[in-house]
């Protein structure tokens, strides 16, 4: 679509009137956002859990409280507006209270992932600057040998919590045990600068701590610090403002309709809160809309099929690879997934087939739709009951899109042909932390280069074909791995599969595919590479299969190409 005309909304052709797609979303902060939905909620604030944890139950009200206190208790501690502060926790009730204490005080939220090593954790803290870190007690150690590694300069202040702190009494009981068994039990660290939550927050209250009361501008503020390799693979700070993240869960609105935001809904939060997937459409459109997460701290199957059983959750957004576990488990036959209603994968390709088979075990309708941290994340979706399978739907409300073309990035294709897709709209990042050389590659005229290969139809509908870096180009031709993915995930002894280049000295590359094999079936690569002849023309058909017991996985569950590449003696990035 063509920049629009003043007072002009191109997108609007897109959504009927009255869906509330015209973006009227008032200027205001996350917590703003928040509170305003608790005072809508009435004395149900108290009483409605925002955050079910393994059987405890947290209300919109306490949650409200406690992260008021927090941010008074981090205000005694020197965090001021526009400190960076490191949140390194799994999808917990103390990442919410953290993340929305951080937000009150106008300081900046720096995304950690758990698991990260300690070099990873180190690069991190002093590439944001971070003067605090509130993290998880068996991380602790990652963090003592990143310090013994590197020194943090900007580090001061260290605000520990423990899962059992927030866990149902029984569980709360258990848990110091199962630590021990599991060697993860770090004794309460001693000494200047280290703080444990709880006790902050109880402190908070008994003292009266306030925090400081000002005004935030949500166009300007960052909000958080979301580290991604973007389009370069360097890691880098994705600047996330209040409005950027605000108005994204609006736009999701725009799209999924009334099904999925009018009513009360109970969210399975397995996507980790800490990557823009998880903190879009599972914190922030809870906290906007009153809904329950359901939260786990990471994926397990059987949990998660318990979960679902027991919990009853009606939004499961998620991964492909989630849906590909649960429809492969033999397990999930005694399991009942007909509360879900509602399901949204992103982060990767799904294929036809499986949201075709996943429809059918659980009764839901599962759509696809796209997003990068850059975007907040969500660029486009499927509306429910006007899906393209195939297709990441169209463009958001107030969001422009085109296809470029990959040599210059600066002629527009017509539909049908296939280019990079370039974006622009409120949710849009403010740029990268501290690279304004690679803000000024990235963001061009107020276009977001994403990196990614695609195509748009003559109806909107905008399909992802591959990102640039994926793309294979072998004896002149170029073939896009998700192709070749969607016709392996047809042949009925196939359980995972992902494809990618590996060098060649005579075609440039070669197509090769990695497949894992469900359980007690038996298959052979001369097998596999004849299905794919049957319905691929000859220079898509892969060359060489190497059958793996699982593929490499991100913590949210996306396929790791790169990792692939790389054992095949191709490049990384």
């Amino acid at each position: 679509m063509n920049a629009p005309a003043p007072g002009q909304r191109p997108w609007a052709r897109f959504y009927p009137e009255g869906t509330g797609a015209d973006l009227q979303v008032p200027p205001e902060t996350i917590p703003e956002r928040f509170d305003r939905q608790v005072a809508l909620l009435g004395s149900e604030a108290a009483r409605r859990p925002l955050v079910e944890f393994f059987g405890a139950r947290f209300s919109f009200a306490r949650i409200q409280e406690e992260s008021r206190l927090l941010a008074a208790a981090l205000h005694r501690l020197g965090v001021a507006r526009g400190d960076r502060v490191a949140v390194m926790l799994p999808n917990s009730p103390q990442y919410v209270v953290a993340y929305l204490g951080v937000l009150r005080l106008g300081a900046v939220v720096v995304q950690v992932n758990p698991l990260y090593t300690p070099r990873e954790l180190a690069f991190l803290l002093e590439d944001s600057g971070a003067r605090a870190l509130v993290v998880l007690d068996q991380m602790l150690p990652t963090l003592e040998r990143a310090r013994r590694e590197q020194e943090l300069r900007h580090l001061e202040t260290v605000v520990y919590t423990r899962i059992r702190e927030y866990l149902p009494p029984l569980l709360a009981l258990l848990q110091p045990l199962q630590a021990r068994r599991q060697r993860q039990w770090v004794p309460a660290p001693r000494g200047a600068g280290h703080h444990n939550l709880s006790h902050l927050i109880r402190q908070a209250r008994r003292q009266g701590w306030q925090a400081p009361q000002g005004p935030v501008d949500p166009q300007e503020t960052v909000a958080c610090l979301q580290y991604t390799g973007g389009t370069t693979g360097t890691p880098k700070g994705a600047m996330l403002t209040h409005a950027n993240l605000v108005v994204n869960v609006e736009q999701l609105a725009g799209v999924a309709g009334a099904e999925l935001f009018r009513g009360y809904h109970r969210v399975l939060a397995v996507l980790p809160f800490f990557h823009s997937y998880g903190l879009t459409t599972c914190l922030n459109f809870a906290l906007f809309h009153g809904h329950t997460l359901i939260a786990l701290p990471r994926f397990r199957l059987e949990e998660v099929l318990r979960t679902i059983h027991r919990g009853r959750p009606t939004h499961f957004p998620g991964v492909p690879t989630m849906y590909i576990a649960i429809l492969n488990a033999p397990e999930s036959a005694r399991y009942d997934l007909s509360s879900l209603q509602m399901m949204n994968s992103g982060a990767a390709p799904l294929p036809v087939e499986v949201m075709r088979r996943f429809e059918q075990r659980s009764g839901g309708r599962i759509v696809e739709g796209y997003g990068l941290s850059e975007a907040s994340p969500f660029v486009s979706g499927n509306p429910v009951h006007r899906s393209k399978p195939g297709t990441v739907g169209i463009p958001a409300p107030g969001t422009l899109c085109r296809i470029v073309d990959l040599e210059t990035g600066e002629r527009e294709l017509p539909p049908g042909e296939t280019g990079e897709l370039v974006v622009k709209g409120p949710q849009v990042m403010k740029g990268y932390w501290n690279r304004p050389e690679e803000t000024a590659a990235t963001i061009r005229d107020g276009w977001l280069y994403t990196g990614d290969v695609a195509r748009m139809d003559e109806d909107g509908y905008i399909a992802i074909v591959e990102r640039k870096k994926d793309l294979i180009l072998t004896g002149g031709f170029n073939v896009y791995p998700r192709e070749v993915e969607e016709v392996l995930y047809q042949h009925p002894k196939v359980r995972e599969a992902a494809v990618t280049g590996v060098p060649d000295p005579y075609a440039g590359e070669r197509v090769k595919a990695f497949v894992v094999v469900k359980e007690g079936e038996n298959l052979s690569e001369d097998e596999l590479i004849a299905f794919c002849r049957e319905r691929l023309a000859g220079y898509k058909v892969p060359r060489i299969v190497e059958f793996r017991d699982e593929l490499p996985k991100s913590m949210v569950g996306k396929v790791l190409r790169r990792e692939l590449r790389a054992d095949s003696g191709g490049p990384r990035s």
